[in-house]
């Protein structure tokens, strides 16, 4: 399952490399790219994953940026 989110705060390589790690830390994600360009993050998740989109919300903001729309 794929979930593309659009996320706002970030400005440099090194809020990727935070949101990447955050998001990362969460048990059912199987990869994850983030670009600064489009400002949104590519998180793939395990088939029947129960991950919510809150869980990705609270893994980008405890990094500091917020998570604008979930797809």
């Amino acid at each position: 399952m794929r979930k593309k989110i659009t996320i706002e705060g970030m400005h440099c390589a090194s809020c990727i490399a935070n949101v990447e790690r955050s998001l990362k830390k969460i048990s059912d994600v199987e990869d994850v790219s983030v670009s600064l360009i489009t400002h949104k993050a590519i998180v793939n998740l395990k088939e029947n994953s129960k991950v919510s989109d809150e869980q990705l919300k609270q893994a980008i903001s405890k990094v500091g940026y917020k998570a604008l729309k979930i797809e």
